[in-house]
């Protein structure tokens, strides 16, 4: 066992356990919840785009500006999981050598759950258009964290089909 993994399950178990305690105050109908939400889930979506542009302009490093720069990241694929930002970086790298590689990155079908003020869920699609070395696809759930005032991808499970 990684000496990172009881630390990345105390933190995962940590966020779950506040997004639990969080639901029933965040369940209230109307009133500043939904609009805090709101801005949530906004800001969480343009963390999304600002990844979109910078993979669609072939800038690694700048997508990787949405993910939590800690050895508790965890990335989760079809390879395994990885643990940590700078694992998480350089398997990127080495995955995408170049913009063909890379290709033109498009998230859709995005489902934004707020579980806290701190704690949020992204589930949606993925799709790189990549004429040379053809398209890929699939689904990822991501969970958020709002850590000093940034959201940021704690985890990130992703498939591809």
């Amino acid at each position: 066992m990684s000496i990172l993994q009881p630390l990345v399950m105390k933190t995962l178990l940590g966020g779950l356990a506040l997004s639990l305690g969080g639901c029933a105050a965040g369940s209230q109908p109307g009133g500043a919840g939904q609009a805090s939400e709101a801005t949530a889930a906004a800001a969480i979506r343009q963390v999304l785009t600002t990844q979109t542009a910078a993979w669609n302009r072939g800038d690694i490093p700048g997508f990787m500006e949405g993910y939590w720069k800690s050895d508790s990241l965890v990335f989760l694929g079809r390879k395994g999981p990885t643990y940590g930002w700078q694992q998480t970086l350089d398997n990127y790298k080495k995955g995408y050598p170049d913009a063909a590689a890379m290709g033109q990155l498009d998230f859709s079908g995005l489902r934004v759950t707020v579980l806290n003020p701190n704690a949020a869920q992204v589930i949606g699609r993925w799709h790189l258009a990549r004429p040379v070395a053809g398209d890929v696809q699939g689904h990822f759930l991501l969970v958020m964290r709002q850590i000093d005032g940034k959201w940021v991808v704690a985890a990130d499970h992703t498939n591809s089909q």
